[in-house]
Formats: structure tokens, C-alpha cells, sequence
């Protein structure tokens, strides 16, 4: 890596990734992970895979 490279990214602002943030609400993460398990017990119940 160049010098002109190194300057630049470090005093570049960091991009974005999408990747999950540490200020969002953790009880609408909650209950979504538990809206997800009780439907995929309603899938298997349904088609008989228990």
C-alpha cells in the first residue's frame, strides 16, 4: 500500500455495511427471533414433521 493510499483510506469516513447497529431497539429483535420460531412450529406441526 502507498503512502497517498494510507492517507487517504484513514482519513476517509468509514462506509456503511449494513451490518446490524448497536443503538437499535433489542425487544422488537426479541420478538421478532420468537415470531420466527413459533411460525416455523406451526410449519412443521402443519406438514407433520413432529
Amino acid at each position: 500500500m502507498t503512502a497517498h493510499s494510507a492517507t487517504a483510506s484513514a482519513s476517509a469516513p468509514r462506509a456503511r455495511t449494513g451490518g446490524p447497529r448497536e443503538d437499535g431497539p433489542k425487544i422488537v429483535e426479541h420478538a421478532m427471533g420468537w415470531a420466527l420460531v413459533v411460525v416455523v412450529a406451526m410449519l412443521v406441526t402443519q406438514l407433520g414433521l413432529l
